[in-house]
């Protein structure tokens, strides 16, 4: 275990969105302490609104069958090289867990679950970075299929907000430029217009 102990500062400006794994295990253990400190995201009425499933190590390797299943379309008929190919995201991260939160009928409530799960999420890729972990929070469309919620125990009333994948790496990407300050912040007060 690489243990980085990274300021929050470093570890915010330094962490990538990691995609090339290089299908090294990551072990259970490891994510169940990062879950435990990214618990204290905040989070509206302290609700917690958030639950994971996770499959690691040996166990990640088997629900990769479950993954072609519903990632790869009509996996079945297609020639197993395209199979494979379609796959390799799938086989390079070590881990993955789900983020499921509930889907209250009450849109305040709702948006305010999604942004708590989502700073839960943030948490983790932080803390997961500072393990020396990469990590990478992907939306696919299957996540929404019945079966495959089915598959994963997903309430009727809950949402399936994200797929964490978990895993060692070899290169650090690049970091993007992100937009200058001046473009996203206007102080309030401040007479901006073109002189």
């Amino acid at each position: 275990m690489n243990e980085q102990a990274l300021s929050v500062r470093d570890a915010i400006i330094t962490r990538r969105s990691i995609k090339n794994f290089n299908g090294q295990p990551v072990d259970q253990e490891n994510i169940a302490e990062i879950l435990e400190d990214a618990a204290w995201a905040p989070n509206h009425g302290n609700r917690n609104p958030w639950r994971f499933v996770i499959a690691a190590d040996k166990d990640y390797v088997k629900f990769l069958d479950v993954l072609r299943e519903y990632a790869v379309p009509k996996w079945k008929e297609l020639p197993k090289e395209d199979v494979e190919r379609q796959m390799k995201k799938f086989k390079g991260p070590g881990a993955v867990a789900f983020v499921i939160v509930p889907e209250d009928v009450r849109q305040k409530e709702r948006l305010e679950d999604y942004a708590a799960a989502s700073m839960f999420i943030q948490n983790i890729l932080l803390l997961a970075w500072d393990k020396g972990i990469g990590t990478c929070w992907k939306t696919p469309g299957f996540l929404d299929n019945p079966k495959f919620r089915a598959e994963l125990g997903v309430k009727p009333e809950e949402r399936i907000i994200s797929m964490l994948q978990f895993g060692y790496f070899d290169e650090k990407p690049k970091g993007r430029p992100r937009k200058p300050l001046e473009e996203i912040v206007t102080y309030y007060g401040h007479d901006n217009e073109a002189q």
